[in-house]
């Protein structure tokens, strides 16, 4: 057993910048963090577009950010969630510039903002396309100098320990030794970003399987607002499953135009803003666009763009691009819908407490009532940063501790237990991601959903026993938690009876 004061599940920007703060607070006390991947392995890494914040009140204002917030969450944003994060927004900001991060500015040393869907006024701080890459860098480098933080990279967590509902720490598997290690923490912090492998085509990287969603259910805290999940209008299109390399929303924001194969700009027949209509209506005019021709994707144009300025603001995209072999001024740059962001997950209240006592939650996997229905673009940084501050906060004036001294050992480690087939995990992956796509896209239907139910069901309790009865490895529970967040995002897509931002669903009990 180890034991730590503060056990953190996830090396992106919220666990990272939530270690930090609370290890400067309490110089004696451990914390630890542990990542299934590499410690700059996480969603933030692949932030490209940047953190929305209001920083010119001359043009901008709290308000405008709000009401740009309330009207993409449709109606279904906590409105004292969206004033705090937005208000907040500064001052997480300058942590990150005090923390070494930097970030684009104009000739006049002002910040260079971008324009996004969805927003009323430029207010997106970033670096190049590149600013998750950049803020991960800054605060991994500040994490490294605190003597009371250990990192332990390739480390998986399997599953929370619970008593009376308390969380007293969590089983992780050492990813190098195969070890499984029994953690007991005083307070654990759920930060595990994203679930987008679930669908396959996704922006999100290969650790993007809903870990820490999973193992909340299982631990029986409140999941909510699972059947909400944005796809990214203009991932680049390439024959294949797995990550997609994103173009992001800003590209559109500097003047981009969406095209068919026949060259029609398609945008302004769905919505007067027209390229910068939000990303629920982007993507489903672009799954309209392809259910009617049949194609594979759409094309987006820059070949009208400044050379120089294109560049200089997005040197990712267009070098991926040249390597694709599409030089964007000349050709237009194929493009597909895939999954990104997930606006539903942990419930947590305005501490980011979950419903179990000591178990706290921040970033992607929670649902802190910011998003709604439909997240703003760039909101998402800027909530992480905004509850693992607060998390902080309420944990920094904390001082009763968890005494546990639990020293369970789980069923599936009592004894020697053989080893799945090579094929067994791949192959039901690859099944599990085509009916997610197909059944629980963009657009879906009662009927779709139902059938798709019947065979999640089948895998889940499958896996269950599966992770029973064989070696645990990483990819075998993986696979047990997608299912099990798939199997949430199908049932309570089939319980919402009203169509709300980026939630479609066609059936006659639904108001479209």
């Amino acid at each position: 057993m180890i034991r730590t004061n503060y056990l953190i599940i996830g090396s992106g920007v919220a666990g990272l910048t939530f270690a930090i703060k609370i290890a400067d607070r309490f110089p004696d006390k451990i914390v630890t963090i542990v990542t299934k991947s590499n410690a700059d392995e996480s969603n933030t890494k692949y932030a490209q577009g940047g953190i929305a914040i209001v920083t010119d009140e001359t043009q901008d204002s709290y308000q405008k950010h709000i009401d740009d917030t309330l009207i993409c969450g449709d109606g279904l944003c906590d409105e004292e969630v969206v004033k705090l994060v937005v208000t907040e927004g500064p001052k997480r900001l300058k942590e990150l510039i005090d923390w070494g991060a930097k970030f684009d500015t104009t000739p006049k040393g002002n910040f260079d903002l971008g324009k996004e869907g969805g927003h009323s006024e430029n207010r997106v701080v970033h670096h190049k396309d590149q600013t998750g890459y950049e803020i991960e860098r800054a605060i991994l480098e500040q994490v490294h100098q605190k003597k009371n933080i250990t990192v332990l990279d390739h480390h998986f967590a399997l599953d929370l320990i619970t008593e009376n509902n308390h969380c007293v720490g969590a089983y992780v598997l050492n990813q190098k030794t195969n070890e499984i290690i029994t953690f007991q923490s005083d307070y654990t912090l759920l930060a595990t970003g994203g679930i987008g492998h679930i669908y396959g085509h996704t922006t999100n990287p290969v650790i993007a399987t809903g870990d820490g969603i999973a193992i909340a259910y299982r631990a029986n805290a409140t999941i909510t607002d699972m059947e909400f999940i944005q796809f990214h209008p203009t991932a680049l299109y390439e024959d294949s499953i797995g990550s997609k390399f994103l173009i992001s929303e800003a590209v559109r924001g500097f003047g981009a135009y969406l095209r068919t194969k026949s060259g029609h700009r398609f945008m302004p027949d769905y919505d007067p803003r027209a390229e910068l209509a939000s990303r629920d209506i982007v993507s489903q005019s672009i799954d309209l666009e392809l259910k009617k021709s049949g194609d594979e994707f759409v094309y987006l144009d820059c070949t009208h763009l400044d050379v120089v300025a294109f560049v200089k603001h997005f040197p990712m995209i267009y070098d991926r691009c040249m390597k694709n072999g599409i030089d964007i001024f000349k050709d237009w740059i194929p493009v597909i819908p895939a999954q990104h962001y997930l606006c539903g997950g942990i419930v947590v209240d305005i501490n980011g407490k979950t419903d179990i006592i000591n178990l706290f939650a921040c970033g992607e996997c929670s649902r802190t009532g910011l998003h709604g229905a439909n997240r703003l673009a760039s909101n998402s940084l800027l909530e992480a940063l905004v509850f693992s501050d607060k998390i902080y906060n309420y944990l920094a004036e904390v001082t009763v501790e968890n005494n546990s001294e639990n020293n369970l050992i789980p069923e599936w480690q009592s004894e020697m237990k053989p080893s799945l087939e090579l094929n067994y995990c791949t192959e039901i992956k690859s099944k599990f991601q085509l009916l997610m796509r197909q059944n629980a896209g963009i657009v879906r239907s009662d009927a779709d959903l139902l059938a798709a139910k019947s065979q999640l069901m089948i895998w889940q309790q499958e896996l269950k026993e599966t992770c029973k009865n064989y070696h645990i490895s990483t990819e075998l529970f993986e696979l047990y938690n997608m299912i099990t967040v798939g199997n949430l995002i199908v049932q309570q897509s089939i319980e919402r009876k009203e169509n709300r931002g980026g939630f479609v669903k066609f059936d006659t009990s639904c108001k479209y």
